[in-house]
């Protein structure tokens, strides 16, 4: 049976750790799913990890749902939370229920997440209302990159880290199921933890959340453009991918690969067949 957001809500309340992880096609779903982690997030850093941009706002809607569903059909019990991606809901509140709509619907998650702070409420509210849980995201908001100047931690000054902590009460009264709150100062990210009722889920804020997230491939050493600071390498699959491959073109070029133990045999009479019509087209 799937998790649901009110497993998440008790794994809070009962003091358990949330651990979740970015899922992007079947091999990630997979393997995340047998490693016991309970909500796998259909990010939009797809973007960068798996189609090659440097930021993920090329990631379109329709992009979201063939993940989303890629996911989604291949896990049994995991929780999957689906990106949206850069405008696709921050027109209007119509326009972010039709998407949403589209992502639960064609692209099977259960939930969506959305990156914004109080002016957002009435949209959260919007899609709560018609019976679509929604994931928040205050702090590093990557969507808003070029506004904000880059990748930068943010709460770092008094009046920004005020407006966090205002931004994750506006999002909680909107119906917010639980929030990501990126690159923000531990202890801020703590204290908002403390004070809202929601499960928060840090990535590069601390150990003071209610969870964690991860990116797939930053944990297991599949994007070498750069590692976060955030982030742990448990894994260096990479590099053992490069040398698997490595082996595998040099085994062709010598002739060690395939060998009989790869190959398909033929019956003794076939081949006698093959050959005396061989030779008859050549007598002709």
């Amino acid at each position: 049976m799937r998790k649901t957001v009110r497993d998440m809500q008790k794994m809070k309340a009962d003091g358990v750790p949330i651990t979740v992880v970015t899922a992007y096609d079947m091999s990630s779903a997979r393997l995340a799913e047998a490693a016991g982690v309970p909500v796998l997030l259909v990010g939009d850093s797809l973007g960068m990890v798996v189609q090659g941009h440097e930021l993920p706002i090329p990631v379109t809607l329709e992009h979201m749902i063939y993940h989303c569903a890629i996911v989604t059909r291949v896990t049994r019990e995991a929780l999957i939370i689906g990106d949206m991606p850069f405008m696709s809901y921050t027109i209007s509140p119509e326009q972010a229920l039709a998407n949403a709509g589209r992502l639960v619907q064609e692209g099977g998650v259960a939930a969506v997440k959305m990156e914004g702070g109080a002016y957002l409420a009435p949209t959260i509210r919007r899609l709560v209302e018609t019976g679509i849980p929604v994931m928040g995201h205050i702090g590093l908001q990557p969507q808003s990159v070029h506004r904000i100047g880059g990748m930068k931690a943010q709460g770092r000054d008094i009046d920004s880290a005020l407006h966090l902590l205002e931004d994750a009460h506006a999002l909680e009264d909107a119906g917010v199921f639980s929030m990501v709150i990126e690159a923000v100062p531990s202890a801020l990210a703590e204290k908002i933890t403390h004070s809202i009722s929601v499960p928060t889920i840090g990535i590069g804020a601390g150990p003071g959340c209610s969870g964690q997230v991860q990116v797939f491939h930053d944990l297991l050493g599949l994007f070498d453009a750069y590692l976060p600071r955030h982030a742990r390498r448990y894994a260096d699959a990479g590099a053992l991918i490069r040398q698997a491959l490595t082996q595998y073109r040099e085994d062709v070029i010598a002739g060690r690969f395939p060998t009989e133990e790869h190959s398909f045999s033929l019956k003794p009479e076939v081949l006698e067949a093959l050959e005396a019509a061989d030779d008859e087209a050549d007598a002709g």
